[in-house]
């Protein structure tokens, strides 16, 4: 059922964000059981893959990519027997298994730093006796003074120390790291911050710049981002990789200033794919879309592998509120699910959830709002599975909006319109109809404000962004949201057709 080693190249891949998935023991964070009783629901939506953000050992100063422990999950999360039997649950259900690797730093409670804290062994990670001016992702400087004087660098909370990858120790740390989860039989790696890990020599100052220096997900060159000496890593890393049967991979979230320095990350002897977020950035327009997706796909053909779209994951707001409504949001998914390569969704997207604004600043946990008034924890809040009082959970760690109960799994199963259904129909017909998954495109002559795109054999979509109705060019075989009554496709609203 997992035979084949070229499956990541048009996976649907679902992110679980733990915490947020579903709660098996009832204390209001999501755990590894939770994920495993949801797999039959995973199935039936028709996902070839799940990615487990992280679920390890941390203080959860940054949503657990603090890591104190690298080889075991966090009592929060369940056991490491719990995630074996997740792993094999999984796999008989015919789902891999994606896990999060975080190496450019690691929480300020792994024994290695509480050893650097006490004097020892500072040179796993980056400590000098004067900071220069690099900046927190986070905002605020990067760097942090313990004790005795000396600054240790963390490009992102103070709880998150950079570790030092020009130390062997470090290197040979994260290798036996991937082999440990690969022998439990992960079937690949989501790579945090894979830009990241190797600086500039003699840490050299940014200098003076208008605004924040670097940004998540943004492509701005400076001296500890994207350095040539990461690829070093990368190329110790595949031989292992592939040393393992069943097509086992990795993805690098890599923000770099260009599709030539992405494509550097992919490759038969480093990762096999490069996450593209210019999809997630596009606006709800014709030539917007265009435009990102005819850039991705020559920056896919520069790789060498299929890109992978994605339109919400957990550093961003969800793409309802960012496309300006559900009908918007639905027919952005239909138009990503139908372009040739991977697809990424996102903990609870395919029920429609809108990003949660009016969270109250004391029960916000991201890092970044604390730092910088900015949060990411509007697109983390727990997923509703019940339309009941209490919508699935007891006291979630963020509260869930009750208008959400209108849109929880089970207020959708039997809704044949839901968003739920729609996203179930698509992954049906993605992996059925022969023009889906892989291949090419092709661009047809469109009215205005009007996508059309040819996936042979004999598919089209068309996404209608503008404000009258289109004809539709054959039989429409879904439709992300009703047609006019004489057939034509209205605005914001996405269909894919038989020719």
């Amino acid at each position: 059922m997992l035979g084949n080693d070229d499956w990541w190249r048009d996976a649907v891949v679902y992110q679980v964000y733990p915490r947020s998935f579903a709660d098996a023991d009832g204390d209001g964070t999501g755990d590894l059981e939770g994920v495993r009783e949801r797999l039959g629901y995973l199935a039936d939506l028709g996902v070839d893959a799940i990615w487990l953000s992280p679920f390890y050992t941390s203080p959860m100063a940054d949503g657990g990519y603090d890591v104190a422990d690298y080889r075991d999950v966090d009592p929060i999360f369940g056991t490491l027997a719990d995630f074996d039997a997740l792993v094999a649950e999984a796999h008989g259900k015919g789902i891999r298994v994606i896990v999060d690797l975080v190496p450019n730093h690691s929480s300020d409670q792994h024994p290695w730093f509480q050893e650097a804290l006490r004097g020892e062994r500072r040179d796993r990670y980056v400590f000098r006796d004067k900071p220069n001016d690099w900046e927190s992702i986070f905002g605020g400087p990067a760097w942090t003074q313990v004790a005795d004087g000396q600054w240790y660098l963390h490009l992102f909370a103070p709880e998150q120390p950079d570790l030092n990858w020009e130390h062997p120790e470090v290197r040979a740390e994260f290798r036996d790291i991937l082999s440990f989860w690969l022998d439990r039989g992960v079937d690949g790696f989501r790579v945090d911050v894979a830009h990241g890990m190797i600086k500039a020599d003699g840490l050299p100052d940014v200098g003076v710049k208008e605004g924040p220096q670097a940004e998540m997900l943004g492509d701005e060159i400076v001296p500890y981002f994207d350095q040539d000496g990461v690829h070093d890593i990368y190329r110790e890393w595949r031989p292992i990789l592939d040393s393992y049967p069943g097509g086992r991979m990795a993805v690098a979230e890599a923000w770099v200033s260009s599709p030539e320095r992405l494509a550097r990350y992919v490759g038969p002897d480093e990762l096999h794919q490069a996450f593209n977020f210019e999809f997630m950035m596009a606006d709800f327009h014709a030539k917007s879309f265009r435009t990102v997706i005819e850039k991705s796909l020559k920056e896919a053909e520069l790789v060498g592998a299929p890109t992978t779209w994605v339109l919400s994951n957990h550093d961003k707001p969800r793409h309802v509120t960012r496309h300006g409504g559900l009908a918007r949001a639905r027919a952005a998914t239909l138009l990503m699910l139908a372009l040739p390569g991977s697809a990424y969704l996102y903990n609870g997207e395919e029920l429609g959830l809108p990003e949660v604004l009016d969270l109250p600043d004391e029960l916000r946990q991201d890092p970044a709002f604390k730092r910088r008034g900015e949060s990411r924890d509007g697109c983390r809040v727990p997923i509703p599975w019940t339309s009941s009082g209490d919508l699935g959970w007891r006291d979630p760690w963020l509260p869930i909006p009750p208008a959400w109960a209108s849109l929880s799994a089970e207020a959708q199963e039997d809704d044949p319109d839901s968003t739920l259904n729609l996203y179930r129909a698509a992954l049906r017909l993605r992996k059925r109809h022969p023009a889906l998954g892989g291949g090419t495109l092709t661009w047809l002559d469109s009215p205005r404000d009007v996508l059309m795109i040819e996936r042979d054999p004999g598919l089209v979509v068309v996404l209608n962004t503008g404000e009258e109705p289109v004809s539709v060019p054959g039989e429409v075989l879904l439709a992300s949201g009703p047609l006019t009554d004489d057939g034509a496709i209205p605005p914001d609203t996405a269909v894919w057709v038989q020719r």
